[in-house]
């Protein structure tokens, strides 16, 4: 999702779960998905947070893996993610504001410890090609945004959370507001793959190949097609690095579509796919008879990540049927977006 697009809601807390009191969840997403600054004081926030009944899954593995449609740590325990995502480091690069032009709003420890309150596990962290790059006039870009993410990805890792590394906004040239195209570009996916999983490979970092592929047929979602790099070629950039990352490949119609993904699977020698989905109220399907059509098969059999989730109504009504409907299949999500305002 883009920052500029008509699917943002920006707030600087949000909290997930796995059973939780139905009417007060209500009201956690009430606050969840409320443009709020993060200087505000929100009422009652403790007892928000008290219906919060998951705890974080602790540090202590070094690597994930996908075992059948699960996620299962290197010390053989399966984990289920639960997170936000932290935008600001696909957009700030190329539209020069924020923190040092980089991130938008603070990346220190006082801020992951804001986003551990809610009992979380996971960020994602979405990147700009040009920014780590360094090209299309990219402003900081190159080493600078490197290290910064490095930085960042770092600090979470040593806060046990695990990063989602997500390739969110990639263009063949300069941009700075729509700069979210069909698929990653033949001209900077690769590059920016091998890049970022050289970078990261050593870690239990999650590699999400591109955020959301749309206006494509499902034949070009894998093999390419005329500027567009297919997820097969960016599969293959990260597993020639030595990286065995879990990589998440979002479907068509924005990830909202994976009723084809199993049957345009790329080829993978690590035998270590999951698939990406995004969902917001804002889409036609909002019962669990259309979602099962959409992601519910593809549940069955690998690892979905949701990493994209949200409702703007001030409700959470739609949200509550989701979560439910994830939990039931025993999948991983992510509420759309931690931000500063």
């Amino acid at each position: 999702m883009g920052k500029l697009t008509k699917k943002t809601i920006r707030v600087n807390k949000s909290g997930l779960r796995r059973k939780s009191n139905r009417s007060q969840l209500r009201n956690l997403f009430i606050l969840l998905f409320l443009t709020i600054s993060t200087v505000a004081l929100i009422p009652h926030l403790q007892t928000v947070q008290n219906f919060l009944q998951r705890a974080a899954e602790p540090a202590g593995f070094d690597s994930i893996k996908v075992q059948g449609n699960k996620l299962v740590t290197n010390t053989g325990k399966t984990i289920r993610l639960f997170g936000v995502n932290r935008s600001g480091t696909e957009y700030s690069c190329v539209q020069n504001k924020g923190n040092k032009g980089i991130f938008d709003g603070p990346a220190d420890q006082a801020s992951i410890d804001a986003i551990k309150s809610w009992k979380i596990n996971s960020v994602r962290v979405p990147l700009n090609s040009n920014c780590w790059l360094g090209i299309n006039n990219a402003k900081p870009g190159g080493k600078e945004y490197q290290d910064a993410i490095k930085n960042y990805v770092n600090l979470l890792l040593q806060n046990g959370l695990v990063p989602i590394i997500d390739l969110h906004w990639d263009t063949d040239g300069p941009c700075s507001t729509e700069c979210q195209r069909n698929l990653a570009s033949k001209k900077n996916g690769a590059a920016f793959w091998t890049a970022v999983a050289t970078a990261f490979k050593d870690t239990p970092a999650i590699f999400e190949a591109y955020n959301e592929p749309k206006d494509v047929k499902w034949e070009c979602w894998r093999d390419g097609c005329q500027e567009f790099a297919g997820m097969q070629e960016l599969v293959n950039a990260i597993r020639a690095t030595g990286a065995k990352n879990v990589i998440s490949l979002g479907g068509l119609d924005w990830a909202g579509d994976d009723s084809q993904w199993l049957e345009n699977k790329p080829n993978d020698p690590a035998n270590n796919l999951a698939a990406s989905w995004h969902m917001y109220d804002f889409k036609p399907c909002k019962e669990a008879a259309c979602w099962e059509d959409l992601a519910g098969k593809v549940a069955a059999q690998v690892p979905v990540l949701t990493t994209e989730m949200g409702e703007g109504d001030c409700s959470s009504q739609f949200v509550e049927k989701l979560m439910t409907w994830l939990d039931q299949k025993g999948q991983s999500y992510f509420a759309w977006t931690w931000n500063s305002t």
